[in-house]
């Protein structure tokens, strides 16, 4: 068992900043990549950005050169940096463990809403 809490989201005007982090606490040592999802009203969940044990990286095209994901390891908690926000950036944005096994675990999400 994995559970996560993620917290960062908010309001903020375009081109603006925000930080999100995820907290992973239970069977930590089973985790293998950690994952930020978002699901926009109306539309299905899409992957965002990941980040394996080893720190390899991947985005959608939509983010790159905008969001950063990042992991602190000693502190069991996954980042996701996001730069020059557009009001298509607003969602549900979902943290996901995914484990050795390939279960994935979710957190509850968290609101960013981008006005413009």
């Amino acid at each position: 068992q994995v559970q996560l809490v993620e917290s960062g989201g908010g309001l903020v005007q375009t081109g603006g900043s925000l930080r999100l982090s995820c907290a992973a606490s239970g069977s930590i040592s089973s985790i293998n990549a950690m994952r930020w999802f978002r699901q926009a009203p109306g539309k299905e969940r899409e992957l965002v950005a990941s980040i394996s044990r080893g720190g390899t990286t991947n985005y959608a095209d939509s983010v790159k050169g905008r969001f950063t994901i990042s992991r602190d390891n000693a502190k069991n908690t996954a980042f996701l940096q996001m730069n020059s926000l557009k009001p298509e950036d607003t969602a549900v944005y979902y943290c996901n463990a995914l484990l050795v096994t390939l279960k994935g675990y979710w957190g509850q999400g968290t609101q960013v809403t981008v006005s413009s």
